[in-house]
């Protein structure tokens, strides 16, 4: 008798082991496909750019092509406040299913759209819109995630479980990466003209996917048990926001975790990309591989820290991130350039680019609607520096002064590019990236230093957000100040950097706003954020 008791529970452990192995499979694997769905348009901004953007000077169809890349970040909160509700009134299930579906056929939707040079603006205006969809799906996709995951999850290794959910992110630009570098191989020549259409159109077959894996899946334990209690929020909106003590902490979970760890994210995934093809000028084949190699490596450590913060605790791994980012970034981007394009890191050092002007003769080189002339001198020479991708700085001199142009040695008066492009070649200024002198091993580990940053704030994520708030409004709760965090903080960093850097010529600029963040959430995490491992999350 014993020994089938024995056996029925050890049958009992490996069936709950196995169960635990389908929820965490099945909820990451159609997140991974959300993100790869989201994130397509990152790593193909450039291209995106020309093709729906293509009615503005060069700079602005970058910028252009970026803003409507945060479009998406920009409404994600509000598809938390959707299907956050939703997720607690409805259930976590249906909901994070009804996410997918909008995704997938958004995505797919970009892949048959016409470009600017078909149907003009009206290709740009149904760009943002599908992106404000993508933005709106994602918004409910993750909290749902990880609250069903975190609800299944065992007490010990609710970090560890979640883990796999934050993985998913990486994932998903790792997918994204690898189909867009088998687009370029299929299409050759032809990617700008309808090779980076296949990566969309691919979303329908993970949406088919995706789709009937969620439909096998069950609800969650903690929601199933509070509906049958009758304690299922009717108002989780009101009950989340407008009740001080709950409102206090998703302001303290905003500021002191979310807001740095998406700059972390992005700094280390999206911006890094930007940086190495738009300021570094390497090659965007070699760039990208290095950046998969690098993924690759790091992701793993978001299960590891997921983990680990099941041991020591959440806020010592996370506050740890946010120091290392805001003391890091400036210096291991510097180490970067040197690395990765040591020819413009050379001459920027030996022969720095520097206009003089008088202030008001030079203005922003942002042009919205695709009317504004930069005719003055000033405006002309950064134009050209801007195009070239050349480090450069300002001084302010007397009103009325002609602009001069010192490179190295060599002073140039007024706009004369002919001189300015002899004396940039002579300075040793690369048109582009050398491939035979990047030192791609010292580049992997530096993207994959900054991805640890990124891995150690966002691994224990999702089990401090679980456990910051109670069931029946969770999934409203922490969906809120994640994609206020991602969506907003983290969602414009590629586009407020990149303008920082354009206005001021400094490559390195851009860096003060996720440094800027790191810090204030940092502060704001070691004072106000409490340690939440051994919370009871089944707490009404």
């Amino acid at each position: 008798m014993s020994d089938y008791i024995g056996e029925q529970g050890a049958a009992t452990a490996t069936n709950s082991r196995r169960e635990e192995r389908k929820i965490i499979f099945a909820s990451s694997l159609g997140t991974v496909f959300e993100w790869y769905d989201f994130f397509l348009y990152g790593a193909l901004a450039a291209v995106i750019s020309k093709q729906f953007f293509a009615g503005v000077n060069d700079t602005t169809a970058f910028i252009f092509a970026l803003m409507a890349f945060a479009a998406g970040f920009l409404v994600r909160p509000f598809g938390a406040l959707v299907f956050g509700r939703l997720g607690d009134m409805i259930g976590r299930k249906y909901t994070f299913l009804i996410t997918i579906v909008l995704m997938g056929l958004s995505t797919f939707a970009v892949g048959l759209l016409p470009t600017y040079a078909s149907i003009g603006i009206a290709a740009p205006i149904l760009l943002v819109v599908l992106r404000m969809l993508q933005g709106l799906a994602l918004g409910g996709e993750y909290g749902g995630a990880a609250t069903y995951v975190a609800e299944h999850a065992p007490p010990g290794k609710r970090g560890f479980h979640t883990g796999f959910i934050q993985s998913t992110a990486t994932l998903g630009l790792l997918l994204s990466l690898l189909v867009v570098l088998g687009s370029r191989y299929i299409s050759g020549d032809e990617f700008e003209t309808w090779g980076w259409r296949l990566p969309f159109l691919l979303s329908i077959v993970l949406l088919g996917i995706s789709t009937w894996i969620r439909m096998s899946m069950h609800e969650s334990p903690a929601f199933v048990k509070m509906k049958a209690q009758g304690k299922v929020s009717k108002s989780p909106i009101r009950e989340s926001f407008t009740s001080w003590p709950n409102l206090k902490v998703v302001l303290t979970a905003l500021f002191s975790i979310n807001a740095g760890q998406a700059v972390t994210f992005y700094t280390a995934q999206f911006y890094i990309l930007f940086f190495m093809t738009q300021m570094l000028k390497m090659d965007p084949a070699q760039a990208n591989t290095l950046l998969i190699i690098s993924v690759v490596i790091g992701a793993p450590f978001f299960v590891f820290f997921g983990w680990l913060s099941d041991r020591v605790g959440r806020k010592p791994i996370l506050m740890l991130g946010l120091l290392l980012a805001t003391v890091l970034y400036f210096p291991m981007f510097k180490a970067l350039s040197h690395y990765a394009n040591p020819q413009i890191d050379a001459a920027s050092r030996e022969a720095p680019i520097v206009v003089n002007a008088d202030p008001r003769s030079c203005t922003f080189q942002f042009d919205p609607v695709g009317k504004a002339r930069f005719d003055s001198p000033c405006d002309k020479v950064k134009t050209f520096l801007v195009k070239q991708g050349l480090p450069y700085s300002s001084t302010s001199t007397a009103a009325g002064s002609e602009v001069v142009v010192t490179i190295g040695d060599k002073a140039i008066n007024g706009f004369d590019e002919a001189a300015m492009r002899a004396a940039i070649e002579q300075a040793g200024y690369p048109a582009k990236a050398d491939p035979a002198q990047v030192n791609e091993v010292m580049v992997v580990v530096l993207i994959v230093a900054m991805i640890l940053i990124a891995t150690m704030t966002y691994g224990p994520l999702a089990a401090v957000m679980v456990e910051l708030f109670p069931t029946r409004i969770r999934y409203t709760s922490m969906s809120l100040p994640y994609h206020i965090g991602n969506g907003w903080f983290g969602g414009f960093l590629p586009t407020v950097s990149f303008a920082l850097v354009v206005y001021t010529g400094d490559i390195f600029y851009g860096l003060w706003y996720p440094v800027l963040i790191t810090g204030i959430s940092l502060i704001v995490g070691i004072f106000c954020l409490k340690e939440t491992r051994d919370v009871d999350i089944d707490k009404v």
